[in-house]
C-alpha cells in the first residue's frame, strides 16, 4: 500500500484521518485542531497562515508531517 503523502492543500480532517498523532504534532506547533475546537476544514497551509507561519515554516512543517509515523 501506498503512504498518502500530505500536502499543503490537505484537509486538517483528512491528515488526522491518515496520522491521529498529528493532532498532538499540530497542537505543539500551535496549530490547535480538534481540541480546541478551531476548524478542521481548513487545509494545512490555511491553519498555519492563521498562525503566521511563512513559506518556509510552511514547507518545514508539510517536511515534518510527512516524516511522522
Amino acid at each position: 500500500m501506498t503512504e498518502t503523502k500530505i500536502t499543503r492543500d490537505m484537509k486538517i480532517e483528512q491528515l488526522v484521518e491518515l496520522k491521529e498523532e498529528a493532532v498532538s504534532f499540530l497542537f505543539n506547533k500551535n496549530i490547535r485542531c480538534i481540541r480546541c475546537g478551531e476548524p478542521v476544514w481548513d487545509s494545512i497551509e490555511e491553519a498555519a497562515r492563521k498562525k503566521d507561519y511563512s513559506e518556509e515554516d510552511i514547507d518545514q512543517l508539510i517536511e515534518e508531517l510527512n516524516q511522522l509515523s
